[in-house]
């Protein structure tokens, strides 16, 4: 069983001047697939892996948790573009249905595999920039890793 601390922790103006972590500077970063604090190392070691830690800063990548999140906004904005102009051509236009779906589904699945990295990188950064998931300099006590 692990045991809590119990010591309270006592806050002085020193404990919240941390470090200012521009949240679009970040998001940017990550969605170029770069490293969020120094924009300068990558992000990411395969596709979707994310690397283990910065090869320029050191940052350590391994606390992030997107999980779910970036497939739901690429749906959401391949879906966006998708719908309306589909709904478009087919309400201006006659067009047989073997050239919809030979135009339609190689778009959709091109567009989500194409945001899909990017999307995620710009989660990541989001994360770092707003201290979630380990992100931050003083981590609770007695919350193990995952």
């Amino acid at each position: 069983m692990v045991t809590m601390s119990t010591a309270p922790k006592i806050w002085t103006r020193e404990t919240g001047l941390v470090e200012k972590r521009d949240v679009w500077a970040a998001m940017k970063r990550g969605f170029r697939g770069r490293c969020p604090r120094c924009g300068e190392g990558k992000l990411f070691r395969a596709f979707l892996k994310t690397a283990d830690n910065c090869a320029k800063c050191g940052l350590d990548f391994t606390p992030h948790r997107a999980d779910d999140l970036p497939a739901y906004l690429v749906i959401v904005i391949v879906g966006h573009i998708v719908v309306p102009t589909i709904l478009w051509i087919e309400t201006n236009y006659t067009t047989p249905i073997w050239l919809s779906f030979v135009a339609y589904l190689p778009f959709t699945f091109v567009a989500s595999l194409a945001l899909l990295q990017p999307v995620k990188g710009a989660v990541v950064g989001l994360q770092w920039a707003l201290r979630m998931h380990g992100f931050d300099e003083n981590p609770p006590d007695g919350i193990p890793p995952v």
